[in-house]
C-alpha cells in the first residue's frame, strides 16, 4: 500500500480527538488498520487524544462481564503504541459527571429521531435478540455525552458510524440554541483504510467468530487463516467486487507488507488458495511479532495496565466535572 498521508489536515495541536472501544473482546486486525494505527499516527502528530472504554455501553445487548475484556483492550492499545503519558484513556463507567450528561442531553432529541437512526436498526438486526433494551435506542445520545464532556473537535469514525456522530452536532447545536454555546459540533475524521472482511467472508467481529486478533499466536493466526474463504479460481488477482474473499486476503497482505495490492496479486499468480495463505500469514506474523512480543511484556504486569486506567479516570473525572458543573450553570441549575 501507498505510504500513509497526513491524517489531520490542518495543526493538530488544535484538536481534541475523542475515540473509544467497546470492551467485548480483544481488538483484531480490522482494528488494527481501520482505527488504532491511525490513533497512534494522531498521537504523534500532536493531537490531543482521549480513549474511552465504553463499558457501559456493552450492556445494550449484552451481559458480559467486561473486566477481563477492559484488561485485553489497554492491552492492545499500550502494545500498538498508545502512550499513557500523552493518551488518556479511561472507562465510561468510572466517571458519572460524564453519565448524567446523558440526561439533558436525551431531552434534546425526539423519540423518532433515535428510532429512524441506521446504525440503530442495523445494530438491532445483528443482535439477533427478539426484543432489544432501551438502551439500545439512547447509545447514541450515550456516545454524544462521550464526545462533548471533553469537547472533542475530530471523531474518527467508519461511514457506519456517521449518523451517530450527526446526532451528537444536533445535540451540540440544539444545547446552544437553548441554553447557549458550549461545545463545538465536532467533525468526523474518515479513516482511507478499507474495510477487512473476516475469514468467512462477513464483516470482520469481535462477536462473529471470524476475526485475528492482534494478540494471537502465530500458530492461532495461521489456523483461522488457512480457514478463510477464498474461491475456486487458481490464478490469484485482485478484484473487491468480482472475489471478495480473495482480495480480502491480498489487502491483509498488502497492509502489512506496505505494498499495493494489485502487486501482491500478481507475486501469488497461479499459486493458488494455498500460495495466497501462506503469503497472508507469513505477513501477519512478521508485521504483528514485534506488537505482540510488547503484549506478552505488558500483560506479566497486569498491575500497570490497570494503572494506567485509574490514572485515565482520575483525568476524565476531573474534565467531566467541569463539563458538568458548565452545563448546570448554563441551565440554571447552579444551586
Amino acid at each position: 500500500m501507498p505510504a500513509d498521508g497526513p491524517l489531520i489536515p490542518r495543526e493538530p495541536l488544535m484538536d481534541r480527538v475523542l475515540t473509544g472501544d467497546r470492551p467485548t473482546g480483544p481488538l483484531h486486525l480490522g482494528h488494527y488498520f481501520g482505527t488504532l494505527r491511525n490513533r497512534v499516527r494522531l498521537q504523534e502528530q500532536g493531537a490531543a487524544l482521549t480513549l474511552v472504554i465504553a463499558d457501559y455501553q456493552v450492556l445494550t445487548d449484552r451481559s458480559d462481564h467486561v473486566g477481563a475484556h477492559v484488561d485485553e483492550l489497554v492491552l492492545d492499545y499500550l502494545a500498538a503504541g498508545i502512550d499513557p503519558d500523552l493518551t488518556t484513556i479511561f472507562t465510561h463507567s468510572a466517571v458519572p459527571a460524564l453519565n448524567q450528561l446523558l440526561l439533558p442531553f436525551l431531552s434534546l432529541v425526539s423519540v423518532s429521531e433515535l428510532e429512524r437512526n441506521p446504525t440503530v436498526k442495523d445494530e438491532i438486526v445483528h443482535s439477533r435478540r427478539s426484543s432489544v433494551s432501551g438502551l439500545m435506542f439512547t447509545y447514541p445520545v450515550h456516545q454524544a455525552a462521550d464526545i462533548l464532556f471533553g469537547k472533542a473537535t475530530l471523531v474518527p469514525v467508519g461511514q457506519d458510524q456517521l449518523p451517530h456522530l450527526e446526532l451528537t452536532r444536533t445535540i451540540a447545536r440544539r444545547f446552544a440554541e437553548r441554553y447557549g454555546p458550549l461545545f463545538p459540533p465536532p467533525e468526523a475524521l474518515l479513516s482511507e483504510a478499507p474495510l477487512l472482511l473476516g475469514t468467512d467472508g462477513g464483516k470482520m467481529s469481535k462477536s462473529r467468530g471470524n476475526a485475528i486478533a492482534l494478540g494471537a499466536t502465530a500458530d492461532e493466526t495461521a489456523r483461522l487463516i488457512r480457514g478463510a474463504k477464498t474461491d475456486a479460481e487458481r490464478c490469484i488477482t485482485y478484484d473487491p467486487a468480482g472475489r471478495p474473499e480473495v482480495s480480502n486476503l491480498v489487502l491483509i497482505a498488502a497492509l502489512c507488507l506496505g505494498q499495493d495490492p494489485h502487486a501482491v496479486a500478481a507475486s501469488v499468480g497461479g499459486a493458488g488458495a494455498a500460495g495466497l495463505k501462506k503469503m497472508v500469514t507469513d505477513a501477519v506474523n512478521d508485521y504483528f511479532a514485534p506488537l505482540r512480543a510488547r503484549r506478552a511484556v505488558l500483560a506479566a504486569d497486569l498491575g500497570a495496565v490497570r494503572a494506567v486506567v485509574r490514572e485515565g479516570n482520575v483525568r476524565a473525572n476531573e474534565v467531566a466535572s467541569a463539563t458538568l458543573a458548565e452545563v448546570r450553570t448554563a441551565m440554571g441549575m447552579s444551586y
